[in-house]
């Protein structure tokens, strides 16, 4: 099976890429009380690589500046030989420019710039990444030692599925696709929520995706977004996995975000761009204004070239505790229905063609099985371009 993720999170109300590339690895259940704790402190070894500065987080995290050429990209056999691209040769041109006298003052979003906590008490100098530390007791929280960092593996959906009957105890979408086409990159704005998540090894994600390949067999696929509780998962977080090389010092992969969204007052948003450079056989990964990192085509299979589809919304795993549906919270935890300041929304939805350009994308439909827990709606207007609202609460009268 080709199928392997490197997620990129901002943990809590977190930021998220996830990448299936190479074959995933599951790990059996491991019994805490039988699993020497050396075991755990070997895998802490190996994650926490050795730092040139420190920095604690307000939030208790710590966060080690390593030397670029130490991060955990290069652990992949596929790069040990690798000469690291601090830079993109080129951006994606025709970026959307919001007209705002088109846009009533209630709808708009405040677009805000890379701010973390741990920022608040010091910076990682120049040739080092900040990579959070991973402590003891997330791994003894994972299903198993090898799955610690993994995000669960699901199938990603195909529009024609909605007439299929839909496993509880699994995935759950509303969401929008494109496909049909060659893709080579897409960029969004979303704003950030934080969603209540019923149990740990539960998560409430909202991303885009950008698809090549099919389950189960031969699945790439790149993530970005942000997400809410997953540390117990299955494809990798953050740099959990070899394969996403960072070059950015300024964004800690995993680390809290600062600015939310609150139901009925500010809506805080960022910008997302992913997009394939020819010239450097690289997928690009910018957040805001800054540029994080890539992952180098060499790496995949089907995305050595280019996508196939590319999709836009939320993601929830929904374990059907006691036989009932989750209250885990899509986006917001409100149906796209009540619109702007309470519904979560994704905006400037564009793909970039085979020219590298940015523009409108062409057939979209909606992907929402469960209609009645998590729901999407889309629009498209001259200030917000195409856009989405989408989520829901999970359980409710309608969704027992």
């Amino acid at each position: 099976m080709i199928t392997h993720s490197v997620v990129v999170v901002v943990r809590r109300w977190l930021l998220v890429l996830i990448v299936v590339l190479l074959p995933l690895c599951y790990g059996g259940i491991v019994s805490i009380s039988g699993q020497k704790l050396d075991d755990v402190d070997k895998q802490l070894k190996h994650l926490n690589k050795p730092a040139l500065k420190s920095i604690k987080s307000p939030d208790g995290d710590i966060i080690d500046c390593v030397h670029i050429s130490h991060q955990p990209a290069f652990d992949h056999p596929l790069l040990k030989n690798h000469t690291i691209q601090m830079r993109p040769s080129y951006h994606p041109e025709g970026l959307f420019e919001e007209n705002k006298e088109s846009i009533p003052k209630s709808n708009e979003g405040i677009s805000k710039s890379i701010t973390q906590l741990w920022h608040l008490n010091g910076r990682c100098p120049e040739g080092t990444i900040p990579i959070r530390r991973t402590k003891r007791k997330e791994i003894l929280r994972a299903r198993s030692i090898k799955s610690f960092g993994k995000k669960q593996h699901g199938i990603i959906p195909e529009p024609t599925m909605s007439t299929q009957p839909i496993n509880l105890s699994a995935h759950e979408y509303a969401m929008v696709v494109v496909q049909g086409d060659k893709y080579y990159g897409t960029k969004a704005t979303m704003n950030v929520w934080k969603p209540i998540v019923q149990q740990s090894n539960e998560f409430s994600l909202s991303q885009l995706w950008i698809v090549a390949g099919s389950y189960p067999s031969n699945l790439n696929t790149i993530e970005a977004g942000w997400q809410r509780d997953a540390y117990n998962t299955t494809g990798c977080y953050n740099l959990f996995c070899s394969g996403f090389i960072q070059t950015s010092n300024k964004m800690a992969l995993g680390g809290t975000i600062s600015s939310i969204s609150a139901y009925g007052s500010s809506q805080y948003e960022y910008n997302f761009l992913v997009w394939k450079d020819t010239t450097r056989s690289a997928w690009w990964l910018q957040f805001g204004n800054e540029v994080v990192g890539y992952w180098p085509t060499s790496l995949f299979s089907y995305l050595a070239d280019s996508a196939s589809k590319i999709e836009w919304g939320g993601e929830v795993l929904n374990y059907a505790s006691g036989g009932q549906h989750t209250t885990t919270q899509m986006g917001s935890g409100h149906f796209p229905k009540e619109g702007f300041g309470k519904a979560s929304y994704i905006k400037n939805i564009q793909i970039v063609d085979g020219s590298n350009n940015l523009i409108a994308p062409i057939g979209v439909s909606t992907f929402a099985p469960q209609s009645n827990c998590y729901n999407v709606r889309m629009g498209n207007n001259n200030g917000w371009g195409h856009y989405i609202y989408y989520g829901g609460p999970g359980r409710n009268p309608n969704c027992p």
